[in-house]
């Protein structure tokens, strides 16, 4: 995979502190996950067996028909893109507004206040391009499930932190598309041990899916203070966080989300 190579010094980001990461973009050359103005493009292929074809162990399993049914209902999720000019996700878009920034008036669905966020720019819409509609979902049930987390990350309110920040909402995006790729969405049948896995626990929790995104976003910041990464190591820290939610898949006793080892790090 080749590496990401900066176009520009990189900025600190914070909610109080607006991120330019538009005017300073990070290059990304190769098979890029977003637009060429994304700093974050290229850290997954998009060939969701191609780790398996390096060597991971691959298994055969038949899925029940309720395990048939919600995993397409959640491929179906998966596959929905961003529109900006659908009410239902503009809506979507400025209710996470209200619920990350209850006090602050937004004054439209472009502007430069998304940077207080960490869009990329003073349009979320063109974030959205190289995982969809799913993100903002993805977001938006953090928000609301386990607020305390969410703002907790929001705001960069735990540990030591590093001058220069990873862009909030941006990195959310990476956790959707990451898990999509580590529970082969994009795949005819789940191959390996985690994803299969993943199929049992969503068998037994619709919302399975939406609980691990929340538990991978908390797991990545704390990937993140533990290895006292900045911003440049983005890549790292989610391919570290990648690495231990397929070993917890992968656990025998794992029959439920709340099984994880890392889901006691949420709390409401």
């Amino acid at each position: 995979m080749n590496p990401v190579q900066t176009l520009g010094s990189a900025v600190p980001w914070s909610p109080q502190s607006r991120s330019r990461a538009s005017q300073h973009p990070l290059r990304v050359t190769g098979d890029a996950m977003v637009g060429s103005r994304s700093w974050f493009g290229g850290l997954f292929s998009r060939n969701g067996n191609k780790r398996q074809s390096n060597g991971e162990k691959t298994f055969d399993y038949t899925l029940s028909p309720l395990q048939e049914i919600r995993l397409q209902k959640l491929k179906e999720r998966v596959s929905v893109p961003f529109d900006e000019t659908r009410p239902d996700h503009q809506e979507a878009l400025v209710a996470l507004w209200h619920i990350s920034f209850p006090e602050t008036e937004l004054t439209g669905l472009v502007s430069e206040q998304w940077k207080d966020m960490g869009w990329q720019g003073p349009n979320p819409s063109t974030d959205f391009r190289g995982c969809g509609f799913v993100s903002l979902e993805n977001l938006l049930f953090f928000a609301r499930t386990y607020p305390a987390s969410f703002q907790r990350i929001l705001f960069k309110q735990e540990g030591m932190r590093a001058i220069w920040e990873y862009p909030f909402a941006v990195a959310g995006i990476n956790i959707s598309f990451m898990l999509t790729q580590l529970l082969e969405l994009n795949s005819a049948r789940p191959k390996s041990l985690p994803a299969i896995n993943f199929v049992k626990i969503l068998s037994e929790d619709e919302e399975a899916f939406d609980i691990l995104y929340c538990i991978a976003f908390q797991l990545m910041d704390a990937q993140w203070l533990a290895m006292d990464a900045s911003y440049m190591q983005f890549k790292e820290v989610l391919e570290a966080t990648r690495i231990q939610l397929g070993r917890e898949l992968a656990l025998d006793d794992v029959r439920r989300i709340q099984d994880l080892p890392a889901y006691n790090l949420l709390y409401k």
